[in-house]
């Protein structure tokens, strides 16, 4: 009653005279303002506590919610490991890039084989990695080799403080060492027998490539541990760094390349350009050119999920620009050279500039987390002049590297590695599983940070590819001194009649009838 008649009061305010309220109304008015006000700011108080959470979508005070931690720690887990098996999707498609560019600059008579090598590497690579590779590689031992986790028996639910599942690092892994292992057949073609690949595939694969990169990428490798207390060069203060494999897989591809291509000697009719002669003409520059860019896609699992980190949003970005850049920085470089210097001065030579985009992506893989993109400009240029000064330098030493694997994977590899200890801005520190961290950021000598970054790069590219040539010489020697057919160099006959009939019994492209 007393809120109807102040209604009724109010609304008739201009049209009655003043009432003069009762004592008692007053004091009711009074109180239900009050009650009013204590309501509004109790409800302002509870939206305070529990609007942001809501906002969020998070519990209040969930720091100190363990539930919370565990499901929070649940969720970067899983968007890393997404995160992780994509990017090794992407690398495994590598091996269309690399079948189609090695057959497309191979010469017809020899695709085929091409085509089964790369498929027979892979299939070979995946059981191997799963028995011993990614044990040597991976798993604690000592400073030279990894003994546990053999057949993945006993290995952990994840690796290590990555917060991945240990299967999903395995898959990523096994991409990058499939990597590794096609590599080497490319500067071997046409002349090495299917059973002979076989043999220096299971070397490689399953011993070579895992056992010396513990040495870089295993928990306690002496060259990863190097520059810290009680290790190798202690007073150096700089660990070896190769962010997704510069050195552990394109130098040791490209050196066990060059390895095999020395056992080998140079395919039959194969006459060098001081001898007034020069490298067959690729059979079909369409299947290069396309792998070539198959690569480049790759790459972008390649180095941006070498992060391991779908929460490292400024590093993904930072490494995959980089990546981008140094590719295009290679490639204009190289195409300019031969332009310029070229044995076909004054034409745009397709060979040339393929690889030095390769060259450009193998050079900028160890950097990539550390530097700016002026930085991979620069260092991606370079490695287009690596690549074209290489491969005119094995043809002078009549080396028969048909695709230039050597020079690409090989010489820009060392480049690339060494490119940090120079380019390394100053600002980047290590990605983790919830983010980066800045707090000890990699600084090379053109950023004011001395020659110990250099000093350590230099000496673990020159440990692996030393090492690398030397362990893979001896493999290749001893294959070839075994009988047919299982030495390393097919017979005479079958390499001049082509291995694609002699080997596998069927061309590439058969005669219609």
């Amino acid at each position: 009653m007393f809120l109807k008649r102040l209604i009724m009061r109010r609304s008739n305010i201009d049209s009655a005279p003043m009432v003069k309220l009762s004592k008692k109304d007053k004091w009711r008015i009074a109180g239900t303002i009050f009650a009013g006000k204590m309501i509004g700011i109790a409800i302002i108080l509870v939206a305070m506590g529990f609007l942001p959470a809501i906002i969020a979508g998070t519990p209040v005070h969930a720091q100190a919610t363990p539930a919370f931690t565990a499901h929070e720690t649940t969720l970067i887990n899983t968007a890393n490991t997404i995160w992780t098996l994509v990017a090794a999707f992407l690398v495994f498609g590598m091996q269309a890039g690399f079948v189609m560019l090695e057959a497309g600059f191979a010469r017809q008579r020899e695709t085929v084989n091409v085509l089964m090598e790369c498929i027979f590497d892979t299939c070979l690579c995946g059981l191997l990695f799963w028995a011993i590779g990614y044990s040597f590689m991976f798993s604690e031992g000592n400073g030279f080799i990894g003994y546990h986790w053999f057949f993945l028996q006993g290995a952990p639910e994840t690796y290590f403080a990555t917060g991945i599942p240990i299967l999903a690092h395995w898959i990523f892994q096994y991409a990058f060492a499939d990597t590794c292992s096609t590599i080497v057949s490319g500067a071997m073609i046409g002349r090495t027998s299917f059973r002979g690949d076989i043999l220096y595939s299971i070397g490689i694969t399953g011993f070579i490539y895992p056992i010396i990169g513990h040495w870089a990428w295993g928990p306690d490798g002496f060259l990863a541990l190097m520059g810290s207390d009680g290790h190798l060069f202690a007073k150096l203060g700089n660990g070896f760094r190769d962010f997704a494999g510069s050195t552990v897989v394109h130098t040791i591809g490209g050196i066990a390349s060059l390895a095999g291509a020395i056992v080998l000697g140079p395919r039959l009719g194969r006459v060098f350009k001081r001898d007034g002669g020069g490298p067959p003409s690729p059979h079909n520059l369409t299947l290069g050119a396309v792998g070539t860019f198959i690569l480049w896609f790759g790459w972008y699992g390649f180095n941006p999920g070498s992060t391991l980190s779908a929460v490292d949003m400024q590093g993904i970005g930072r490494v995959a620009t980089n990546t981008t850049l140094a590719a295009c920085a290679g490639g204009m470089s190289a195409m300019y050279l031969a332009l310029w210097f070229g044995d076909t001065k004054g034409k745009f030579d397709l060979g040339f500039t393929a690889n030095g985009v390769l060259g450009g992506l193998v050079a900028i893989t160890c950097p990539c987390y550390w530097v700016s993109p002026l930085g991979a400009i620069l260092l991606g240029t370079v490695a287009g002049l690596v690549v074209y000064l290489g491969i005119l330098l094995l043809e002078r030493l009549r080396i028969d590297d048909p695709i230039g694997a050597v020079a690409v994977h090989g010489f820009a590899g060392i480049w690339g590695t060494l490119s940090l200890g120079l380019f390394a801005s100053g600002q980047f520190g290590a990605t983790g599983p919830t983010g980066a961290d800045n707090s000890a950021p990699v600084a090379g000598l053109f950023y004011g940070g001395g020659v110990g970054v250099l000093k350590a790069q230099f000496i673990g590219s020159l440990t692996i590819t030393v090492a690398t040539f030397v362990v893979t010489f001896i493999l290749m020697w001893v294959i070839k001194q075994l009988p047919y057919p299982w030495k390393l160099r097919v017979e005479p006959e079958g390499e001049l009649a082509g291995l694609d009939v002699f080997e596998h019994g069927s061309e590439v492209y058969p005669a219609q009838a």
